[in-house]
């Protein structure tokens, strides 16, 4: 997710924060009246790249945010927000890993891994590849334990890597086989393949699996945020597998930027994980294939991006982001339960 609130600079993450944090507080303020001073609730969630776990009846909702925001609910309608993050102790190793960092955590990813909650997040800064992704653990979602560091899964640099380890997404294939994808700018989407710990397995390399343009591209405009990311204006991967299909979600070109904000949703799909990931007119995502999913209707979503898709009750239904015209380019959770999958 390179050109998101995460890629700010520190300061301004830190005042974007601040606003964040504040807008929600107004908003449930404004429409239930007084709340608890620890949490609040809403119909609609102020929620920057959202994922989603559900356990035993109870939706739980993450996002990017000081430790990473959170949100419950019962009924996938009534949301009750929490003002304490996921993380109530930042690791020092993402510190050290990633000079600039402090506390707004990225682009966080969860899933359920042989009995046990797994949530891999982004730690970098703005316009920069020196990242890194990291791993918690839980039991169950609903126990009063906290997450437990499991350390980096995969970390970038500048100069050495021609990749960025943000915005990670895991998935299982076929095989029982954990894999992350990942990527933002640079050499675009990439995919590695992981050990039974979550980590990059012995050996592995991480490739890359789709970039906004084709590297032959000649007429491609200049990146108006960062000179240091390029113009490979792709991030923020989800793979979701469906009847025989795996499918890549990616989020094009800009967010981030209010009212200004360019995301939209591409979609490929291929028989196997690692790709090719092709289009409806057989376009290799590779080489810059895609057909878009989702995108601002410019009436109530000047953009919308970040996507993650789930099946909920049988069907599959998408999660993501959008840029409310309505509260003047505020990020707020979007469903879409119509998706151009396999019957």
């Amino acid at each position: 997710m390179e050109i998101r609130a995460k890629h700010m600079f520190t300061n301004a993450t830190a005042r974007l924060g601040t606003l964040f944090r504040a807008c929600i507080l107004l908003y449930s303020t404004v429409a239930f009246g007084q709340q608890s001073p620890d949490v609040f609730t809403v119909d609609t969630p102020l929620v920057h790249d959202p994922v989603m776990a559900i356990e035993d009846g109870i939706y739980y909702l993450y996002g990017t945010g000081n430790g990473i925001s959170r949100y419950t609910s019962r009924d996938f309608k009534h949301w009750t927000g929490y003002r304490s993050g996921v993380m109530t102790v930042i690791p020092q190793w993402t510190r050290d890993s990633v000079p600039g960092f402090t506390q707004h955590v990225w682009a966080p990813d969860i899933i359920q891994f042989n009995g046990r909650w797994y949530m891999t997040y982004s730690c970098s800064t703005f316009g920069k590849n020196t990242s890194a992704i990291g791993l918690l653990s839980k039991s169950l979602l609903a126990a009063d334990e906290p997450w437990r560091d499991e350390g980096c899964v995969i970390a970038s640099r500048v100069g050495r890597d021609n990749w960025n380890a943000i915005d990670p997404n895991i998935v299982i294939d076929e095989q029982s086989r954990p894999w992350l994808a990942f990527g933002s700018f640079w050499d675009g989407i990439q995919l590695v393949r992981l050990d039974s710990s979550l980590h990059v397995a012995h050996g592995a390399r991480p490739f890359t699996i789709a970039r906004r343009y084709a590297p032959t591209d000649q007429n491609v405009a200049d990146n108006p945020t960062s000179r240091d990311a390029g113009p490979n204006a792709i991030e923020a991967p989800f793979i979701y597998y469906h009847r025989g299909w795996y499918y890549l979600f990616v989020s094009w070109d800009y967010c981030c930027q209010g009212m200004k904000s360019t995301y939209r949703i591409a979609v490929g799909r291929s028989r196997q994980i690692i790709g090719p990931y092709l289009d409806r007119s057989g376009r290799d995502m590779l080489k810059g294939g895609g057909d878009i999913v989702l995108e601002g209707d410019k009436k109530t979503y000047e953009a919308v991006g970040h996507c993650a898709v789930y099946t909920v009750k049988g069907k599959p239904i998408m999660i993501c982001h959008g840029y409310s015209i309505e509260k003047e380019g505020a990020s707020v959770l979007v469903k879409k339960k119509s998706l151009p999958l396999s019957p």
